[in-house]
């Protein structure tokens, strides 16, 4: 807004830019016109009046006229420095103005300019800190996995040498209980005579009671568990400190056993695995009588792995030999069967852990990205503000150069440039010039500004 000053009334109003355009295309234009032919008009009254009363009013006339034309070029000349001062006036306010707002609009886009590269200096070292804690946590966990893995590589390879040790003294123990069998062998004509007369069955669970002092911890029933579909005939489990190191499911054919379809010992270890199976059980022996002129199950304990794991066919005399020998060889390991468990336990505990830092890779990972995704909206919201604020600036700039254009423009407005090519009006001009100033003061008298 521009603040004028009335010459009349001294009274300031102010304007803004269109109506102080139109003010000063007024004033070179409208006013300048209608003084101009006021002036004219009055000029050629007092020539008329001066040829009138040339005679008798020459002198005192022309002095009256020269003296009032002096004082109305002189407060011409008055009211037009007035008014240039105050336009100049106004326009440097303006300019000040203009300059100081301009000047706090530079300290503001500084400021924010500040502001913005603190806080991405901010985000990042935040976002520096994350990654270097994430590495942290990411290598402390490989550490502890890397050590996991050490131990369980050197837990499996002591378990390994205790199972060869405990091998090869097993190996030693099965060749004194084949001393046994061999001499089991030759009780077997007077045995089997003795239990074609009583059953199978019978004779094993009495075998197993006769001999029970020597199973303190054991368990040894009948299977009446049918829920599967079939059952065995007993099963036997035995016990260390609570925790069961061996199982046996036992199946009992004599020769009352057989069928139409099935009459030899194979007949029976598929029903014999899948009871086994079926309970739980780590080994299945079949306890016949079948096939009686075979020398293969004549000959002892036969094993048949190759068919179904951990399994053995026995004549009635190995009952007690073979649950001896199955008894002391898993005692053995016992303590490889806790560590077994024990490393598969720790085991499932590395692989859960592995799992759950990959769930947290992945969580961190995402929150990362957000944070990063939101960090990037916030600085190119900050890089809009700024633009936003710099054609701001332009345009305040744009404004003062055409400001100072205007200014300039009205400084170099003289009736000289004016009447440039306008014959008639310069002719008025100097005639008025003459009439004020007399021909030879006119011919050396500048042109005066408009402002």
């Amino acid at each position: 807004m521009k603040e004028l000053k009335c010459p009349n009334c001294g009274s300031v109003f102010s304007v803004d830019e269109a109506d102080y355009a139109a003010i000063v295309s007024q004033v070179k234009n409208t006013e300048f016109q209608q003084e101009l032919e006021r002036r004219v008009a009055e000029l050629h009254e007092k020539q008329q009046a001066e040829l009138e009363n040339k005679e008798l009013k020459a002198k005192q006339d022309y002095e009256q006229r020269l003296g009032a034309k002096v004082v109305e070029l002189s407060k011409k000349d008055a009211e037009i420095a007035r008014l240039t001062e105050q336009v100049s006036s106004a326009v440097q306010a303006e300019r000040l103005k203009f300059n100081q707002e301009l000047a706090e609009k530079d300290t503001e886009i500084n400021k924010l300019k500040a502001q913005a590269e603190q806080q991405e200096q901010m985000v990042q070292v935040a976002v520096l800190q994350e990654q270097n804690k994430a590495k942290d946590d990411i290598q402390a966990k490989d550490a502890v996995i890397a050590e996991l893995r050490s131990q369980m590589a050197a837990e499996k390879n002591a378990a390994l040498q205790r199972e060869q040790s405990q091998k090869d003294h097993y190996e030693q123990e099965l060749r004194q209980k084949q001393e046994l069998v061999d001499y089991y062998k030759d009780l077997k004509a007077r045995l089997s005579t003795k239990m074609v007369g009583e059953t199978l069955e019978t004779h094993c669970s009495a075998e197993f009671n006769r001999l029970r002092p020597m199973f303190p911890n054991a368990y040894f029933e009948k299977d009446n568990d049918a829920s599967g579909g079939s059952k065995g005939d007993f099963i036997f489990r035995d016990y260390e400190d609570g925790f069961e190191y061996i199982s046996i499911m036992f199946e009992m054919k004599n020769e009352m056993d057989e069928t139409a379809t099935k009459h030899h010992n194979e007949d029976f270890l598929k029903k014999l695995d899948a009871d086994r199976n079926a309970k739980g059980c780590e080994f299945a022996v079949l306890v016949s009588l079948l096939e009686p002129d075979s020398e293969l199950y004549n000959g002892g304990i036969v094993d048949m792995s190759h068919r179904y794991p951990k399994m053995y066919v026995i004549r009635p005399q190995f009952f007690i030999p073979l649950i001896t020998l199955l008894v002391q060889t898993s005692k053995k390991s016992v303590q490889l069967q806790m560590d077994l468990a024990l490393a598969q336990q720790q085991s499932y505990d590395v692989t859960t852990f592995e799992s759950r830092l990959d769930d947290f890779k992945g969580t961190f990972l995402r929150h990362y990205q957000l944070s990063n995704d939101k960090c990037n909206k916030a600085i190119e919201q900050i890089d809009k503000t700024i633009d936003q604020l710099q054609k701001v600036k332009a345009s305040l700039l744009g404004a003062d150069n055409n400001m100072r254009l205007a200014n300039k423009d009205l400084e170099d407005l003289t009736i000289k440039k004016l009447t440039r090519g306008l014959p008639t009006m310069k002719k008025k001009f100097d005639e008025a010039r003459e009439a004020s100033t007399g021909g030879d003061e006119a011919a050396q008298a500048p042109d005066h500004n408009l402002f």
